[in-house]
């Protein structure tokens, strides 16, 4: 489960290396004398290994990481803020957890007033700047009502919200003051997978806790839905619930990421942390420095990978791209006629391979762009220019999708069809009526709740693809299982409109009605 951190103060320790003697390019480690063991007996004298060596570790080692600690702990410091929570089927939202619901710990502070409930909560960030810019997560920091910086000297200072995009999960708060103590972004020299790093924070309030691994991976793009523009640095030094927002150094002092979420199933560190590259981290918290809002481009668009479907769709194996899944009426796409089951293949001549890339490219342009499309539609290839629309926040674009899980209405007496396991009826208007379908969405109702290889299908969904083409009767979805049967294929691509958004399923096909 992906969690954010509670708040996290991260100062990085550093680092210094000790070179080894080698030979021939191999490590040479201490080793202990042959001999017998059993028998020993008085005060044993282990050697350190070949003379002058003193324990010297192998190169690549580090030997302590208090020298490059002592250099930038002063720019790491503790945010405290006091934040509206909402309730929320007898959980709240704790600061700094993000979107994770939590159960309320016995004897939270806070308070009930005006407005709701209230929370305390802590994190971390560090001084970008000797001015008193601070870089921090956004979910340390939205709708905070008080925010309280300590700094490593012991001082406490009133905060503002200079700005915040909760797109990245960063934000940049300001306390009054000058000649700061700041540590800098590292763009230059990417981090690999296997070099080390190093983590301060205040993980459950205990600051100044100083904390090392490597970066165990990298392009870690789709770990958290709430953040489609960050691919995630994944580390291994240990970050926990008062951690968000740190920073992640590397062995030079430099910050390389800003911690911002685990995988976990306690809540607790278990060896996999989520940072913000720096490369993506720097140029937004410059612009929300200068007071600018952060813009993206927007297709109007719900997209998916295309890989789990590609066989039930009968695509070649080597076939990429981003499944759309649904289009925003009114919004560019629907504007510029694409439609849900279109593979975009191509970006302005440039390959897509994924619906991440898709997103990331798309976000990149300006309100206004010309974005040339290359999309497979019904097995062909076809061009579209669709213009840029800006980016809603996460709110609006949220504010559609909060249908019911399931339609739980009987359906009325219809004449229906068995299917591939399905049964399913010409989408009427009293059907329509009762299930409260879009006008825009045609196809055939599901009038009877799945079962086996169709759980999860209620009555009211209704199939509007199959295949590479539309569905408008029972007949269409009869000559696409035909289609598919015929092809030799076990499953048949289905796109679905549910009461809470489109949905794509490849459907098994059973060996006979």
């Amino acid at each position: 489960m992906m969690k954010r951190k509670e708040f996290m103060l991260g100062a990085i320790a550093g680092l210094t290396f000790a070179a080894a003697a080698t030979a021939g390019g191999v490590i040479d480690w201490p080793s202990a004398q042959a001999g017998p063991v059993a028998g020993v007996s008085g005060r044993l004298a282990p050697s350190a290994g070949a003379a002058g060596l003193a324990f010297a570790p192998p190169q690549g080692a580090p030997l302590s990481f208090a020298d490059i600690f002592q250099q930038v702990a002063p720019a790491v410091v503790q945010i405290d803020v006091k934040t509206r929570v909402q309730a929320r089927q007898g959980f709240i939202q704790i600061p700094g957890l993000g979107a994770v619901p939590v159960p309320v710990p016995e004897g939270e502070e806070g308070e009930e007033g005006e407005g709701g409930a209230t929370a305390l909560g802590a994190g971390s960030g560090f001084f970008i700047s000797a001015d008193g810019f601070i870089v921090t997560n956004n979910h340390v920091v939205a709708d905070a009502l008080e925010i309280t910086v300590k700094l490593a000297d012991g001082r406490e200072m009133e905060a503002r919200v200079v700005g915040r995009d909760e797109s990245t999960d960063l934000a940049v708060i300001k306390v009054d003051g000058s000649d700061f103590p700041f540590v800098t972004f590292e763009e230059t020299a990417k981090p690999r997978v296997g070099d080390w790093v190093i983590a301060v924070g205040n993980p459950f309030g205990l600051g100044g806790t100083a904390t090392a691994g490597i970066v165990s991976a990298e392009g870690r793009g789709e770990v958290d839905n709430s953040t489609p523009y960050t691919d995630y640095l994944q580390i291994d030094a240990a970050i926990n619930r008062g951690n968000s927002g740190g920073p992640t150094f590397d062995i030079y002092g430099r910050v390389i990421g800003v911690n911002s979420a685990i995988y976990s199933p306690t809540g607790n560190s278990v060896g996999i942390g989520f940072a913000i590259p720096a490369t993506i981290a720097k140029p937004i918290t410059d612009q929300l420095m200068r007071g600018e809002t952060i813009e993206r481009g927007y297709l109007g668009v719900e997209i998916g990978n295309l890989a789990p479907f590609r066989e039930s769709m009968g695509l070649p194996e080597n076939t990429r791209g981003a499944l759309i899944n649904s289009v925003t009426p009114g919004g560019p796409a629907d504007r510029s006629g694409l439609q849900a089951g279109d593979i975009v293949t191509a970006m302005n001549g440039t390959a897509i391979t994924s619906s991440s890339e898709l997103t990331r490219r798309v976000g990149q342009a300006r309100s206004g762009d010309t974005l040339r499309l290359e999309i497979l539609r019904d097995g062909r290839r076809q061009t579209v220019n669709v213009r840029s629309g800006t980016r809603p926040s996460l709110a609006e674009l949220n504010a559609d999708r909060n249908g019911p899980d399931e339609l739980e209405t009987p359906a009325p007496a219809a004449a229906s069809a068995a299917v591939a396991g399905l049964n399913v009826a010409p989408l009427s208007a009293a059907l329509r009526q009762r299930y409260e379908v879009p006008a825009n969405i045609n196809g055939v109702v599901v009038t009877q709740a799945g079962r086996g290889p169709t759980q999860g299908f209620q009555p009211g969904y209704v199939v509007f693809r199959a295949g590479n083409a539309p569905v408008t009767s029972v007949a269409d979805l009869q000559a696409a299982v035909r289609a598919a049967r015929a092809a030799g294929r076990d499953s048949l691509f289905l796109m679905i409109w549910t009461p809470r958004g489109n949905v794509p399923f490849p459907l098994e096909l059973p060996e006979s009605e």
